[in-house]
């Protein structure tokens, strides 16, 4: 199925905020599916449907239980109030940081998905990278359950890092990590830096070379 890069890129909302009591970057994205909220909580949520749309996932997926997303992060789930909230811990190469989803009704046959994503990031790292670090990987994300919704098709993971490699991933790419751009410049960094990073974050996804910050 055809992607609509701008499309997808322009029905989700990012914003982002830092935390006063210890300094933590608050990366936000909101959209809407065209679903129930019951039945959007079940996909964002289930074993059986979370492949078919982001990643293969195992472990105990309730209050309590650990998850593993294949090849990705893992962690615990710390909150889980079906059908609104879900709260996780977001374990991967040594670092912790946390990711929050809420889900709101807009009719009974659509829903708004809110994802914040809570990490402690390096001085370095953030003006290496920006949001986009994480935002393009959410985006991608988002992109998977659009395209489940939109044709009712599983999205194999190998099918969507194959897109990316294309002209047309790469489009998305680079249309994502401008639009995180935006949201940092709107929270308050400096424009040509904000830009610099979005770049090397492009380049980082597409496996292309980038300079380091000079300073």
């Amino acid at each position: 199925m055809p992607i609509d890069v701008q499309r997808v890129l322009g029905t989700t909302t990012r914003t982002l905020a830092r935390r006063e009591s210890d300094g933590a970057y608050i990366v936000v994205a909101t959209r809407a599916y065209p679903t129930s909220i019951d039945d959007l909580w079940d996909a964002i949520t289930t074993a059986e449907r979370i492949p078919r749309w982001f990643l293969p996932v195992s472990g105990d997926l309730r209050l309590g239980g650990r998850y593993q997303l294949t090849g990705n992060a893992g962690g615990e789930v710390v909150r889980c109030v079906p059908p609104r909230d879900l709260g996780l811990t977001w374990e991967m190469q040594g670092q912790v940081s946390w990711v929050n989803v809420a889900l709101s009704e807009i009719s009974p046959e659509s829903s708004t998905l809110r994802l914040e994503h809570i990490a402690h990031v390096p001085d370095d790292l953030w003006k290496t990278f920006g949001p986009g670090a994480v935002g393009v990987g959410w985006d991608s994300g988002l992109l998977g359950l659009d395209q489940y919704y939109s044709d009712q098709a599983s999205v194999r993971p190998e099918d969507a890092m194959a897109w990316l490699a294309t002209d047309e991933g790469k489009r998305f790419i680079r249309g994502s990590s401008d639009a995180w751009r935006d949201a940092s410049i709107a929270f308050g960094t400096d424009e040509t830096l904000a830009g610099e990073s979005a770049r090397r974050t492009s380049a980082a996804y597409m496996g292309e070379p980038f300079d380091p910050p000079t300073s």
